[in-house]
């Protein structure tokens, strides 16, 4: 009787052992490619935003690492590299005009930058002109004290003088010209002038007439833009302010044919 009952008794606790031991092996497997796919659908969802090229080859990447097959990585050449558009910065793009890597357009007109920034130096008018440069040409810009009165479209002597020395400089290009006029955000309001679109227009139309009719630039290479107060360097709150948004621009425009490279 105490035998029986000792057998029962280990019989049992062989039973409880083995029902208390870990996970079958197929359950470990299970969990892990459960694991995987969840960080595959994780990844998926972050790079949602990602363009239809790198998504194809995020997704053959994965495909490749899950079969074995050593290939480049996802990001190895596999994009066409873009160039940098000009940034708006006047003056980042003259710091290394040697660039191998600039695009040619770019190179072109930093060139045109570099040939009139030259020219403003030699003839030491940098205290009335500043030069820029953009994306669509090279940019003169004259402040407008030199050139007009205060609600004045007629050029000053001073405005006549300046003008006379950029002649040279701007008959040494080609390309085409454009005068612009801007005013700051004070109100204009007179017989001749109406408002700041009229006063700008008229004083990049006289800029343009002394340019063509007194310094024989072509008329044809010349244009008037006038941008009223709408197209300020900086906020019209301060007298200073002001005085940098009444100004006149003369752009050298950007031509792939026909630029002088010097």
């Amino acid at each position: 009787m105490e035998r029986t009952k000792g057998k029962g008794l280990y019989s049992m606790s062989r039973r409880r052992k083995k029902a208390s031991g870990g996970p079958a092996p197929w359950i470990v497997t299970y969990s892990d490619m459960m694991s995987l796919l969840l960080t595959f659908f994780i990844l998926l969802y972050s790079i949602s935003t990602v363009d239809a090229q790198k998504f194809k080859n995020i997704t053959e990447y994965l495909q490749l690492a899950l079969s074995g097959d050593g290939r480049p990585a996802i990001m190895d050449g596999g994009t066409e590299q873009v160039p940098t558009p000009l940034d708006d910065d006047p003056f980042a793009e003259a710091e290394n005009p040697e660039d191998e890597q600039m695009e040619p357009a770019s190179l072109e007109i930093q060139q045109m930058y570099q040939k009139v920034s030259s020219y403003i130096r030699d003839l030491q008018l940098q205290a009335e002109v500043s030069v820029m440069m953009r994306s669509s040409g090279v940019f003169v810009e004259i402040k407008d004290a030199i050139l007009f009165e205060s609600g004045s479209a007629e050029l000053k002597p001073s405005g006549v003088e300046l003008l006379g020395k950029l002649e040279g400089m701007l008959n040494d290009f080609e390309n085409d010209i454009v005068v612009e006029g801007h005013t700051d955000n004070v109100p204009m309001s007179s017989a001749l002038y109406p408002s700041n679109w009229e006063l700008s227009t008229a004083r990049a139309v006289s800029v343009l007439r002394y340019l063509n009719e007194e310094k024989d630039v072509d008329p044809t290479r010349l244009s008037a833009r006038g941008y009223g107060e709408y197209s300020p360097l900086v906020p019209n709150d301060s007298p200073e302010n002001r005085a940098r948004n009444r100004r006149v621009n003369l752009m050298i425009v950007f031509e792939r044919e026909g630029v002088d490279n010097g």
